[in-house]
């Protein structure tokens, strides 16, 4: 009996040992290990699966400020059965941040288990689209919004070759989306680009490639981004008025009501800034794009202030708001 019971704690010893390194090497991986450490799928690979939730970052940032952490680990979180892959601009094959790096985001996200970080090499990307005769003579120091218009182009193509969910990142994610094939309406007869979702080789996409060549303007603001899905929209349905919270059907996609995404619309954005009582059950909808473009960066989450914008973070981007919002100061100190 005593030999069974030592035999007994010995094993549930070496079971907590075991429990007790991962943990360990999970907690440095959180503020410190690459993407590649995680995994050494690929991008082709990952993407092919046909059902990833995508992002893009065409500055050569590489720390992604807490709006962006919070956008993907909400869908991390949202969809946690399916990749979530950020592609980053300012990242390549051979980058390697120091250990005692600062970059708190960029290492957060790399810990999550199904966010994927890699290089968005445009030049690869456009191989086999429309896209590519353009990219290949533009001249990207001239272009006025050249990161609008590049991420506009990138997310078309990455969409089209390989299917899924592309978002913004400032779209924090709340719910599933119950839909292969849609666009979302940012208010009637007008769709945005901002979240968009088609399978694989969809003619829409291949459409809209070309159109964007054929009628390049970037010198007109979002002229290649939603200007460009809308009047494409209106090539291939006759729009209507959305009835109630219903969503629109056109061949064979949807057309989704500006509730699904933008709740608050853009002229009210600086309410996600304010307290609410009460705050919005947001009940009819599958995520919240936060319009970043109008607050340029002038409102930030306050921890402690209570507005709906700090509840939607402690809800849906724990992570996010635990170390980047609550705790700058400790997660700095843990990366040392």
């Amino acid at each position: 009996m005593l030999k069974e019971l030592q035999f007994s704690l010995s094993v549930a010893l070496l079971l907590a040992c075991g429990f007790l390194y991962q943990l360990t090497l999970r907690s440095h991986c959180l503020f410190s290990c690459l993407p590649s450490s995680k995994s050494q799928q690929g991008p082709d690979a990952l993407l092919s699966q046909g059902h990833s939730i995508v992002f893009l970052e065409t500055s050569e940032r590489l720390e992604p400020p807490p709006l962006v952490s919070c956008a993907v680990e909400s869908a991390a979180k949202t969809y946690p059965a399916q990749p979530v892959v950020f592609f980053m601009k300012g990242l390549n094959n051979s980058t390697q941040l120091p250990s005692n790096s600062s970059y708190s985001a960029f290492s957060l996200l790399s810990a999550i288990d199904n966010v994927f970080l890699f290089p968005l090499d445009m030049n690869r990307l456009f191989e086999d689209t429309p896209l590519f005769s353009w990219y290949t003579r533009i001249n990207s120091g001239a272009e006025r919004h050249w990161l609008h218009v590049s991420s506009d182009a990138s997310r078309l193509a990455i969409i089209w070759k390989y299917g899924g969910v592309y978002m913004d990142t400032d779209v924090i994610s709340i719910r599933p989306i119950p839909e292969e094939n849609f666009l979302a309406a940012q208010s009637s007869k007008v769709s945005s680009n901002g979240v968009f979702g088609f399978l694989p080789h969809h003619p829409f996409l291949w459409e809209c490639m070309e159109n964007f060549v054929e009628h390049y303007n970037s010198d007109i603001w979002g002229n290649q981004g939603p200007r460009l899905i809308t009047r494409m929209l209106r090539l291939w349905c006759k729009l209507r008025d959305f009835q109630e919270l219903s969503d629109l059907r056109c061949q064979n996609m949807s057309f989704l009501h500006p509730h699904r995404f933008y709740p608050i619309s853009y002229s009210q954005w600086k309410r996600y800034y304010e307290v609410w009582d009460p705050e919005p059950s947001f009940n009819n909808s599958y995520a919240l794009h936060l319009w970043n473009h109008m607050n340029r960066g002038r409102r930030t989450v306050i921890k402690g202030s209570n507005t709906l914008v700090e509840n939607l973070y402690r809800k849906y981007c724990p992570t996010t708001y635990r170390y980047l919002v609550e705790g700058p100061e400790r997660s700095v100190t843990r990366s040392r």
